[in-house]
């Protein structure tokens, strides 16, 4: 791949934080609406920085879509539309990932989380541009996770026996831990939680600051957003306590919609869900802060994708990727800081199977699991819970 330099940056490069989250719905942070929840350090990021309304990931499954973000290509290009191409073999060898951009600009780079873009031995993080793994190559419980890699003590997968350990508390420990171990160099953190994806699973700490939810399942889901909200305040503040929260550029985004009835999930009153192409599966919480650069507490209506995460991120570090590579993703800073008025993105895809979608400015052409089997019309100005449908109403 070639990456089009402009003039060399020194120590003024910014570092750069991907936090990413699993089966959470769109509505289901205080900024996104939910009462029921305290997300305070997930809102601080709105706060500070830019919540987008139409943030869509370019899959509505999980390793599609981390295929997407670190890429910045629609992974149906690439043949990668199900999970069970990470089953198999994994993120095909020919794509560039975001790590591998980084690093030969000198970043130091790691990845602390849920993998998921295959597990033998050159699908791993470490074969991907990354420095340091530490987390699970697949779906995996909470409590004493399969599938695991420390890559500082080997790259042999094994299981957690330890009793006290819990994914999402340990990943922050880690990453805190990274930090501090790279706060000289421009780095990149990659934090891909398995949070909320099932199990539901959860410490009885965080269970206990729910005692008004009734409802098993929701007190576990509650829970474990909580704690992912510890996770990301305890990141942050570690960034504050280095002193280069300023010189970092952060996306908060989710991998898909909730699975509703499996974990309780709530996607915001949008119709669908995960594994669906109607907007409850691809529409996503989507928040990014960068301190200085961004406009604090500024809500993006246009839609945007995960795709441009990649893109952003190159030129935030003062390098374009050259429009010969063909990425999907744009560099959405000239949109939020308002020097391009126009759309980031005119016309958007998603496919799944035999479910797919096109949006087109605000119309919405979509077939989906759980609609009529035929193509349905939707202006999303208008009705963003898909319940009207155009082509039968003409």
């Amino acid at each position: 791949f070639t990456i089009e330099q402009s003039s060399p940056q020194s120590n003024s490069k910014p570092s750069l934080l991907i936090l990413y989250s699993d089966d959470q719905g769109w509505g289901e942070t205080g900024c996104y609406g939910n009462k029921e929840i305290p997300t305070p350090n997930i809102d601080a990021l709105a706060a500070n920085g830019v919540r987008f309304t139409q943030g869509y990931v370019a899959a509505t499954y999980c390793s599609p879509s981390r295929a997407g973000l670190l890429t910045g290509k629609y992974p149906t290009r690439f043949g990668h539309e199900f999970n069970a191409v990470a089953n198999k073999s994994g993120l095909r060898l020919d794509q560039v990932t975001l790590a591998n951009r980084l690093k030969d600009l000198g970043y130091a780079t790691c990845c602390v989380g849920k993998w998921h873009l295959g597990t033998s031995e050159p699908y791993r993080p470490t074969q991907r541009g990354f420095d340091e793994f530490f987390g699970t190559l697949a779906n995996t419980p909470f409590f004493h996770p399969r599938n695991f890699i420390d890559s500082r003590i080997s790259n042999e997968v094994r299981e957690v026996t330890d009793d006290s350990f819990y994914t999402t508390d340990a990943y922050a420990e880690r990453s805190i831990d990274w930090l501090e171990k790279n706060k000289d160099k421009s780095w990149f953190l990659y934090l891909p939680f398995n949070a909320q994806h099932a199990p539901l699973e959860a410490p009885q700490k965080y269970l206990d600051r729910f005692p008004n939810i009734t409802d098993e399942k929701r007190k576990l889901f509650a829970a474990m957003l909580s704690a992912q909200d510890d996770a990301i305040g305890r990141v942050m503040a570690k960034l504050r306590q280095m002193g280069q929260e300023e010189n970092t550029l952060v996306f908060y985004i989710a991998d898909n919609g909730g699975p509703t009835q499996t974990t309780t999930s709530k996607n915001g009153g949008l119709r669908g869900f995960k594994m669906t192409t109607f907007e409850g599966g691809p529409r996503v919480p989507y928040i990014s802060q960068w301190k200085g650069h961004w406009p604090a507490g500024k809500v993006y209506d246009y839609p945007v994708m995960n795709l441009d995460v990649v893109p952003t991120m190159l030129a935030a570090t003062g390098n374009k990727i050259a429009e010969s590579e063909k990425l999907d993703g744009v560099d959405l800073a000239p949109f939020i800081t308002g020097q391009n008025s126009a759309r980031p993105h005119e016309t958007m895809y998603w496919r799944f199977g035999p479910q797919w979608a096109i949006r087109h400015g605000d119309l919405k052409l979509v077939v989906s699991r759980g609609g009529s089997g035929k193509p349905e019309l939707y202006d999303l100005s208008k009705d963003q819970s898909e319940s009207s449908d155009l082509a039968t109403s003409r």
